[in-house]
């Protein structure tokens, strides 16, 4: 039973998972910070720690492990020990314990456990889709002191330009007025009429469509059957979320890309920070979701993850 992928699955959506008689791996929330020497911009994310002193069993692993492999709880709780008690020979026989996107825990000098996260996965599923980047330094204050040293060098003067009057063109200007404002007399006049004669002819040819459809008369001796259409609508709270765009239109062409591949892929809005999110499938039932979920990881995509959430 590789029991980190139950674990992982579960730290999605709980801040802490126990695992009896062995330990409790923690999340703790961290804001988005930026780099001041590299300008490394990283987004929030969980922050993975363990403590070996919570063992106890709060079913929580356990429920789960019945509901995805659908064995009674007795039996998940069973196995479960067993796995923990093969984990702990290892560890005491010196050997460091891998959790795939969870960490490594291994024993110190003292017999205390040692545990170093993993960050090869955001646990945190309201910063899908939020990468780490670096921005280029911004130099406009080197550039503001480049042009204020050359402005003490060659000082810059504005020189008025003085232009001669030339009377003539105000007589000009005068006369294309006048012209103009003849002009636009004539030119309203002259649509004014047009738009009254349009406006006749299209009085009376109203007239006369209405006389002919009051003389008409329909009989439809066979009319035609009613047609039914079946529109299947998603619905459901468990969402198989395919990824997160800022733009809508990648956004559309995930969705037309996943129906290609046989999902029934839809967008379902977008998320507070304004991400437009794609989902492969809904689901109304939570097992059948999860074991969606395992299935498009395995082939498909291997950070699709489950939201919980009533969308309309």
């Amino acid at each position: 039973m590789r029991l980190e992928t139950y674990i992982s699955d579960l730290l999605y959506r709980y801040d802490c998972v126990t695992v009896p008689n062995f330990g409790t791996f923690l999340t703790q929330r961290v804001s988005a910070k930026v780099h001041a020497s590299t300008n490394a911009f990283y987004p929030p994310k969980k922050v993975l720690s363990f403590n070996e002193q919570i063992q106890q069993n709060d079913g929580l692993l356990a429920h789960y492990i019945a509901d995805v492999e659908k064995i009674p709880f007795e039996v998940a709780v069973k196995k479960m020990e067993k796995r923990v008690k093969s984990l702990k020979s290892y560890l005491t026989e010196g050997e460091t314990l891998t959790f795939d996107n969870i960490g490594d825990l291994s024993f110190n000098t003292e017999g205390k456990m040692l545990f170093e996260p993993s960050y090869h996965l955001n646990y945190l599923t309201d910063a899908f889709g939020l990468n780490q980047f670096v921005s280029p330094t911004i130099t406009r204050e080197v550039y503001k002191e480049e042009v204020e040293a050359i402005e003490k060098v060659i000082p810059l003067t504005v020189t008025p330009e003085k232009r001669k009057a030339r009377p003539y063109f105000k007589y000009a200007a005068i006369a294309l007025l006048a012209l103009t404002a003849g002009g636009l007399v004539s030119s309203n006049y002259y649509v004014t009429q047009i738009e009254t004669h349009n406006q006749l002819a299209q009085e009376e040819a109203n007239t006369q469509l209405e006389n002919k459809i009051q003389e008409a008369t329909f009989v439809i001796d066979n009319p035609l059957p009613a047609v039914t259409l079946t529109v299947n609508k998603q619905t459901g709270k468990y969402h198989i979320i395919a990824g997160a765009f800022r733009a809508e239109e990648n956004c559309d062409k995930k969705v037309k890309q996943l129906k290609k591949q046989g999902f029934n892929a839809r967008k379902i809005g977008a998320n507070k920070y304004g991400l437009h999110q794609v989902v492969y499938s809904s689901y109304t039932d939570r097992l059948e979701a999860l074991q969606a979920l395992r299935d498009v990881k395995k082939t498909h995509n291997k950070e699709a993850w489950l939201l919980v959430k009533d969308v309309n």
